[in-house]
């Protein structure tokens, strides 16, 4: 099995710590001198520098690839890998810039029979297992609420590519909506409202919406990205209220009480590393493919996130129209 981490980042370096631990030998391919030398370093592993064409100009193109680049580079990388011969990519969210970039690579991947997968690391989470357990448990989920707030004054200080911080819900704060809708299904009717502009982020700063889902699950969500708040999600069940705030951590409250319990979790993996990372690459790895956001999903997935945040998703660009 032949496998590139596609990326020099801190990510990277994430992703670079589980390979090792799983025992797979990878190449990773980057461009600068700088991000490899700071990647060796860190990891002890040499990078091919030069950049992915380079790399696919001078070798066959790997079975398995891991994409780990900046968000404006996630479509083109994978595009470029699939037309090189990739067969199996596991891609860092939200896959592209936007709806077109998104659905475009989805197109591409069809065709050439590529699966590629989205590494929203939080559905692997152990708190996140746990939880599905409590459900099952319990009978299934009755409602949920979730908040997305982001630290504005925070994110305003970042440097990020052209358009990543105009689009932070998808590339961002869909971490948790995912996760929400990953539980509970897709909504069926639902209702949404934003408002307000921040200059990083001009098309919204205020978002709330209510629904029932696919599963028959009533569903609702404030954030507020010119307040203070965080992120988090409550799943009610017959029994249990589950309570992932932060998400890395599972509380519950009982039936009948109004104490908030943390949950005891055997989570020896994600303290070592980037929680939920190592059994998102093993699965991933293995084909074990259950846990996983589809490409095909995710570009449903963003009409979702683009009507919270109020984005364009135009089709006039999008190959075959």
């Amino acid at each position: 099995m032949s496998i590139w981490l596609v990326g020099a980042g801190s990510m990277a370096q994430d992703y670079a710590k589980v390979l090792f631990e799983i025992g797979k030998p990878f190449d990773v391919i980057g461009r600068g001198e700088n991000s490899a030398k700071i990647f060796e370093q860190m990891t002890g592993h040499s990078v091919r520098t030069g950049g992915l064409k380079n790399a696919l100009d001078s070798d066959v193109a790997p079975h398995h690839a891991i994409v780990a680049v900046g968000v404006e580079q996630l479509a083109s990388t994978a595009t470029e890998l699939i037309l090189a011969g990739t067969r199996r990519i596991l891609i860092e969210k939200p896959a592209g810039l936007d709806y077109t970039e998104i659905a475009n690579l989805s197109k591409i991947a069809e065709k050439y029979g590529t699966t590629v997968l989205l590494a929203y690391n939080r559905r692997f989470y152990r708190s996140v297992v746990k939880a599905h357990e409590y459900i099952i448990d319990d009978g299934g989920v009755l409602s949920a609420q979730f908040e997305f707030t982001e630290w504005s004054h925070e994110i305003e200080k970042l440097s990020k590519g052209k358009g990543v911080l105009e689009r932070w819900l998808l590339g961002n704060s869909s971490h948790v909506i995912d996760l929400v809708f990953h539980f509970i299904g897709k909504p069926l009717e639902w209702s949404c409202w934003h408002s307000g502009s921040l200059l990083w982020h001009p098309d919204s700063a205020r978002f709330s919406g209510a629904g029932v889902s696919e599963k028959n699950i009533l569903f609702s969500y404030l954030a507020d990205w010119q307040a203070p708040g965080r992120w988090g999600i409550e799943l009610n069940t017959a029994k249990h209220k589950l309570i992932f705030r932060p998400m890395e951590k599972l509380q519950i409250t009982k039936i009948g009480s109004v104490e908030v319990e943390e949950v005891s979790l055997a989570c020896e993996l994600d303290i070592k590393f980037k929680p939920g990372l190592y059994n998102q690459t093993d699965s991933f790895l293995n084909s074990n493919d259950q846990a996983f956001c589809s490409l095909k999903e995710q570009v449903e997935n963003v009409k979702l996130y683009s009507k919270i945040a109020g984005y364009p998703t135009s089709l006039d660009n999008i190959v075959g129209n």
